[in-house]
């Protein structure tokens, strides 16, 4: 394996999947600020904005589904296939949102059209993590995934960062004309970013652990019911510890944006140069986890990203509610140093619970279901609870989370686990509790 396709394969990696995420938070940006005006016009205030958030929830529900359908297929057929697949199923629904008609023009088939496009973002969802993770920690070398895997890693908030820096200069337009077609063309660009992302994706040599398992004939019939079958335990608590890290950036990339701007009294412009500046600083402390994960290792770095997240919960809603834009950015900024200490090791952790040649399956599947239980209701169930008990309940939200995703990944490190090999037989588990 030539020494620069571990790097190749990392930037692959990080550009597919920051596109991605860029198309993902465009929408979620768009849910918050512009969706309940565009597509669901008869309802106002908070129905609106939650109905609007809904169709956000939506992905997540069928993330599972592309987890399963994809990551069978990766296990089978290969990582990258399945990476150029998921960059183009979510490149083509993201360019057809930004030429979708409104209520005003198609009725109520507008929503209905929405929700479709958005049903295809979230199956695409659903295989990129893994795949993206997979080829690049499988290119590199164990002593590195880290740093490696965390490349993957700043994905998120790199799309973020993207997509927010797009949408600044369109928030200086009138509302009439951000609301008519301002906010179509951060979905439109989305194209040029995909094409670029293809071809590099397209040039990347295939993982050598799956090419490896290929040759010796040691490919897993039926992957993802063997994960079910062998792995349900380990699967769940894999989903389990994905919960803090979900609801950490959902509250603070989606329902920041809301609270801020409709109960805060914060300009969009202000909350979304808040966001930018958090997550790009976000990014490189994630990049900081992954080296530092090379050298104490990473279960001491992602434990440190729980305990920090649950410690802050409470912290981070009080900033918040202080509604001064700089104690605001404070408040991001210290929520930031847990989540990314979490998240940049969190991909190569999740993958190194498996075996090799299930390892997409299990990876994919196991994260798409922590997505529904965390990103996915994040934002709804945030601003339910603002409505009913005020911003002290979405404070105790926070903390069951991150203390649910704790446990789960104290039981992981606890238990025998399957890490650092590049291939290998299903391995029998010696606690069954993992084992399933």
């Amino acid at each position: 394996m030539s020494r620069l396709q571990p790097k190749r394969a990392a930037a692959a990696s990080v550009i597919g999947t920051t596109i991605e995420y860029y198309d993902f938070f465009i929408y979620a940006t768009a849910a918050a600020l512009v969706f309940n005006k565009v597509f669901f016009p008869s309802l106002t205030g908070l129905t609106g904005t939650l109905v609007s958030l809904s169709t956000f929830a939506v992905a997540f529900l069928v993330r599972p589904l592309g987890g399963v359908i994809i990551g069978h297929l990766g296990d089978k057929v290969g990582r990258r296939p399945m990476l150029v697949l998921t960059l183009t199923l979510m490149g083509g629904a993201t360019l057809l949102i930004g030429l979708l008609p409104g209520y005003a023009s198609i009725g109520v088939t507008a929503p209905v059209l929405l929700i479709l496009l958005r049903i295809v973002q979230g199956f695409a969802m659903g295989g990129e993590l893994g795949g993206a993770v997979l080829l690049t920690m499988e290119h590199s070398q164990p002593e590195r995934r880290g740093f490696y895997g965390s490349w993957v890693q700043i994905g998120g908030p790199l799309g973020l960062v993207v997509a927010t820096l797009v949408f600044l200069p369109l928030n200086l337009l009138p509302q009439d004309d951000f609301l008519a077609w301002g906010w179509r063309i951060p979905f439109l660009l989305s194209a040029i970013l995909v094409v670029v992302g293809y071809v590099l994706r397209r040039t990347i040599d295939e993982s050598p652990t799956f090419t490896e398992i290929k040759r010796k004939g040691a490919v897993d019939k039926a992957p993802a019911l063997t994960i079910l079958r062998r792995y349900p335990a380990r699967t769940l608590l894999v989903a389990a510890t994905t919960l803090s890290g979900g609801v950490a950036f959902y509250m603070m990339s989606v329902f920041g944006l809301s609270y801020a701007t409709e109960e805060l009294g914060l300009t969009r412009q202000t909350i979304l140069l808040i966001v930018l500046v958090s997550m790009v600083l976000d990014c490189l402390m994630v990049l900081a986890s992954g080296i530092i994960s090379d050298r104490i290792g990473r279960p001491k770095m992602i434990m440190f990203g729980m305990v920090g997240k649950a410690a802050l919960a409470f912290p981070w809603i009080w900033l918040l509610d202080s509604g001064n834009p700089w104690i605001v950015f404070l408040g991001y900024v210290l929520f930031c140093i847990p989540h990314a200490a979490g998240q940049g090791v969190a991909g190569v952790f999740y993958a190194e619970t498996f075996p090799a040649k299930v390892r997409y399956s299990g990876l994919s599947i196991g994260y798409t279901l922590g997505m529904i239980g965390g990103s996915a209701i994040a934002p709804m169930v945030a601003t339910s609870l603002v409505a009913a008990w005020g911003t002290g309940a979405l404070g105790w939200y926070m903390l069951t989370m991150s203390l649910i995703s704790t446990i789960s990944t104290t039981i992981i490190l606890r238990s025998p686990k399957i890490t650092g090999r590049d291939v290998e037989e299903e391995t029998p588990v010696a606690k069954p509790e993992l084992a399933g």
